[in-house]
């Protein structure tokens, strides 16, 4: 009851009445938005914290997904359903606890997916492209002494020695960095597969697609979906020549397939949604050479992130010591990375459908829910368009004079969108950039908005990103944290063996010691602001 519960009350917030139409010229009044806020109020009051333990635990990252795209797909999502947009929530933005993460690498002011990755899952923060390790390893150099002892553990491998069952679906391959930060520990994360691994470093470390099948945690999955079959040796094509294909001539699925003989090797989405999850124990699904395609663009026999999610959940929840999923909608980036907002959007919109799908397979009652980013863009939501307006479309204000050339409300930093854009057949000053109002490829998916400054791949972003959590101890995620919290938070609502819990008192059991009195609460606040209460005195002289 209390699932149907969740579900109506997340789908009358979708479909409220209070959306304006797309062409509304009329906007809500002061009554209108002060019985909004009191609803609001209310609604916050009325919430009560959940101190449950966290029999599952659901991690959705949207790789790359910063607030800028998170509000740009909000609205886009608002006006496919007809209205302006902007009024429209994201399913996750109506959890009742929001925090922000800190998204640094230890040795980068802005991150990648491996260092960010790491942290959410460990618990500690790493260096850049570093999968796994800490930040006494070093990037692209290998020594067999310092990777031993630098190696981290993982809420997957926590999560397995509580006795729940874990798992990952992907849209990238599964040897991406976001998912393979789940369970690998190699100093590149290129290394995805032996063909990219420096010959001097080959007795050094494993290939990160070989650690998913042969070393713990990976090879204790009981569900691992996505995309690189060219990186576990499956014969399936097309190629993708971007990516690294094996040079051992092993077929890592057939050898898994081996080691698991009730689990399932599936490589359609026809296959997958046939399986008889009863008598499944294990699923190991590759359904693209590479990544998989874009929603937009995907063919029938690829699944959406949704179907996957479902079959995973499926499977997973029949242990009654319940279960850990992580589900990445990676395609964001991707999309990103190549000033495609159009499909960064769907991509965005299809996370979405993919909670909604998860909302109807749990309770919240026992299911701890976290959705957040690895990291944000250089993507930006700019101009003064007026309320309502095409979000793919122009950025200009409608009511002041057109003296400006016609400019996008969405546009990146950088990125390979500058050469579409830049006009190289005059010698005019004025006439830098191509004329969007005669554009006719700009509703096509793989348009590339505008970027000023070119490099080959659109770079990531540095800011915060949102943290968005529903579920038992969810209300631990507030304020803003630095990434690794999140891994700490998670360990604590799961009561995951040895580590600190509300379950038993572990702290003295753990690789140190934490003051959790009221007493020593206070006395870390007092000393944290002792430096602002200095220099307070010292300006006042």
């Amino acid at each position: 009851m209390s699932r149907l519960l969740v579900i109506v009350c997340v789908l009358m917030g979708l479909l409220g009445s209070s959306a304006l139409p797309r062409n509304a010229t009329t906007y809500e009044d002061m009554s209108f938005w002060l019985k909004m806020g009191q609803k609001n109020l209310q609604e916050n009051l009325a919430y009560r914290n959940n101190e449950k333990r966290a029999k599952n635990v659901l991690i959705f990252i949207g790789d790359g997904m910063g607030i800028s795209t998170i509000t740009a797909g909000r609205i886009f999502k608002g006006q496919t359903m007809g209205t302006t947009g902007e009024e429209y929530k994201l399913v996750f933005e109506k959890f009742p606890n929001t925090g922000f993460a800190k998204t640094y690498n230890t040795d980068k002011q802005v991150p990648d997916s491996a260092g960010t990755a790491t942290a959410i899952f460990s618990g500690v923060k790493s260096r850049y492209s570093v999968i796994g390790l800490d930040s006494t390893a070093t990037y692209n150099h290998c020594d067999p002494t310092v990777n031993e002892a630098s190696k981290v553990t993982t809420i997957a491998d926590w999560a397995q020695k509580t006795g729940m069952d874990t798992g990952f679906v992907t849209t990238t391959r599964i040897t991406h960095a976001t998912p393979a930060a789940l369970y690998a520990h190699v100093n590149n994360r290129d290394w995805e597969c032996d063909t990219e691994i420096p010959t001097q470093y080959k007795q050094c470390v494993k290939d990160i697609a070989r650690q998913l099948i042969e070393d713990e945690p990976g090879s204790k999955f009981q569900v691992m979906m996505g995309g690189g079959a060219q990186l576990m040796g499956m014969h399936m094509t097309p190629t993708d020549p971007d990516t690294c294909v094996r040079g051992d001539g092993q077929n890592l699925a057939e050898i898994w397939s081996q080691n698991n003989p009730e689990g399932a090797v599936v490589t359609s989405a026809e296959h997958l949604m046939s399986l008889d999850i009863a008598n499944t124990s294990k699923i190991l699904g590759v359904f693209a050479p590479s990544h998989l395609p874009y929603h937009a663009l995907k063919p029938e026999k690829v699944p959406t992130l949704a179907n996957m999610t479902t079959q995973a959940i499926r499977l997973l929840r029949k242990n009654k010591n319940g279960f850990l999923l992580m589900v990445e909608s990676g395609k964001i980036d991707i999309a990103h990375h190549h000033n495609y907002a159009q499909l960064a959007l769907r991509e965005v919109s299809e996370l979405e459908e993919t909670i909604l799908a998860a909302l109807q397979q749990v309770s919240l009652e026992d299911t701890l829910i976290i959705v957040t980013a690895d990291h944000s863009h250089s993507f930006t939501i700019n101009g003064y368009p007026k309320r309502g307006n095409d979000i793919l479309g122009f950025a200009n204000d409608p009511t002041k004079a057109k003296d400006v050339q016609t400019y996008e409300t969405l546009t990146y930093a950088n990125g390979p969108g500058f050469f579409y854009h830049r006009r190289n057949d005059t010698d005019n000053v004025n006439e830098t950039w191509r004329n969007l109002d005669e554009d006719m490829t700009r509703n096509e998916p793989l348009y590339a908005h505008m970027a000023p400054m070119y490099i080959k791949s659109e770079t990531h972003g540095g800011e915060d990103v949102g943290v968005y959590a529903a579920g038992p101890y969810s209300h631990l995620i507030r304020g803003t944290f630095e990434q690794n919290y999140i891994a700490h938070v998670v360990a604590y609502a799961a009561c995951f063996s040895n580590w600190p819990s509300h379950c038993d008192d572990t702290y003295h059991r753990y690789f140190y010691e934490i003051g959790n009195s009221a007493t020593t609460l206070r006395h870390s606040l007092v000393m944290s602001l002792l430096p602002f209460a200095v220099l307070s005195i010292l300006v006042k002289f």
